[in-house]
């Protein structure tokens, strides 16, 4: 199952619980703010997360996370956190991350919280449930941009990367280049099954057939 929440930071985001239907165990994609209502509502619901995936280290898509590891070691749980092999800047540095553009200074720092950093085709599992899901690069928006897709349930988080309706992220912030963006786009989204649905940070989910007839 998954299950979308638009977090209200200072940007309006998506983050996403996917979760195995017969463990109630799962990822939480993209935290982007709010982490302690995020587990407070997966802790309401019966939901266990295990892991949190990040598309790319941009502030509204961590954001919250640094909260939410705190909550969850409030409720005696530790939880690993996993990024693109190139994240560690964006995580790290407010101004890679645009934290300082926006009057706040975001940094996830290796005392605080632990980052596994993955390279293309590196695979993450839970625990608890058969849920698995595939790091696939896709830089253009940054330089750590991924999706996190899970072949048997035809199911792709993919950032900022692509949006519903042929829009896809900004390329002129730190890191970004528009033409990796499209190449990207065309070699690593669109070459997906059709059936794939896509779960953008700032868009409705759509599908790949869909998004094939903009590009």
């Amino acid at each position: 199952m998954v299950y979308g929440v638009q977090t209200r930071g200072m940007i309006t985001e998506n983050a996403y619980f996917f979760l195995d239907d017969e463990t109630n165990h799962g990822f939480l994609i993209d935290p982007g703010s709010q982490g302690a209502g995020l587990w407070r509502l997966a802790a309401e619901r019966g939901w266990v997360v295990e892991k949190i995936l990040l598309t790319h280290g941009h502030f509204d898509h961590i954001g919250g996370v640094m909260d939410l590891v705190r909550a969850a070691g409030e409720d005696g749980q530790s939880l690993r956190i996993y990024a693109h092999e190139n994240g560690e800047k964006y995580l790290t540095d407010p101004f890679w991350n645009l934290s300082q553009g926006f009057g706040e200074e975001i940094r996830l720092q290796e005392s605080d919280v632990h980052v596994d950093y993955l390279a293309e085709g590196e695979e993450v599992k839970l625990d608890e449930g058969s849920l698995a899901v595939r790091l696939i690069h896709t830089p253009g928006h940054t330089e750590d941009s991924c999706l996190w897709y899970c072949e048997e349930q035809a199911v792709c988080f993919v950032g900022d990367t692509i949006f519903e309706g042929g829009g896809y992220g900004n390329d002129r912030f730190p890191g970004g280049d528009g033409k990796v963006l499209f190449h990207s786009i065309r070699e690593k989204v669109l070459t997906l099954p059709e059936n794939v649905t896509l779960y953008s940070g700032h868009s409705g989910p759509t599908t790949v057939g869909r998004e094939k007839r903009y590009y």
